[in-house]
């Protein structure tokens, strides 16, 4: 596989990892498609080797977490329908009633070890280095924050605006919060005023 195709494999894998109980993780149905065996025979292969997968190498996502992540991955899945479907797709033909295993990094690796196919052993690289290259990106942000102080500090006040509008693009957006409970919304009511008789 050349240099662009190969980056090109990564990146596809980079959209079908989810951070979910703060770990990356990719599910049990993506990593299946990636090893080109089906869901069933990846999640029967684990099942068989329990003891190779302990909490944080894999674990079973919650009907509700399941539900969120599926739904979020599905909506994705429509909005590029021109990336490749060999490695991602979307979750609808699931049965609701398995719950979907997540793989963390070593998990992901682990289960290509279980598999002991060719191509499971194969797209294993792609998958750690897809998990490597986001762990990564920390790193680089904070280097890029050094230099762009280092940079500052050489260039005169005049650029000061240019590092200032830097420095807010790199800032990462806040997480969206939810709200709870049960909400709605209603049209204001409109009351009409009495007028005072003297």
């Amino acid at each position: 596989m050349n240099k662009a195709s190969s980056l090109s494999t990564i990146l596809k894998i980079e959209q079908i990892i989810h951070t979910i109980r703060g770990q990356r993780v990719i599910l049990d149905s993506d990593l299946a498609r990636i090893y080109g065996v089906p869901t069933k025979a990846l999640n029967q292969a684990v099942k068989r080797n329990a003891d190779r997968f302990p909490s944080d190498f894999a674990f079973q996502l919650t009907h509700q977490k399941a539900t969120i992540v599926l739904r979020s991955q599905f909506v994705t899945s429509k909005e590029a329908r021109n990336r490749s479907q060999s490695v991602t797709g979307s979750q609808k033909h699931r049965d609701p009633k398995y719950r979907p295993n997540a793989f963390t990094e070593h998990g992901a690796l682990m289960a290509a070890n279980v598999l002991r196919s060719a191509r499971a052993v194969e797209m294993s690289v792609f998958v750690v280095r897809a998990f490597v290259r986001l762990r990564q990106w920390p790193a680089n942000y904070s280097e890029l924050s050094q230099r762009l102080d280092e940079m500052e500090k050489k260039y005169d006040a005049q650029f000061k605006i240019v590092f200032d509008a830097i420095r807010q693009l790199m800032i990462p957006p806040a997480p969206k919060k939810k709200e709870i409970g049960f909400l709605v919304k209603e049209a204001r009511a409109v009351y009409a005023a009495r007028k005072r008789t003297k």
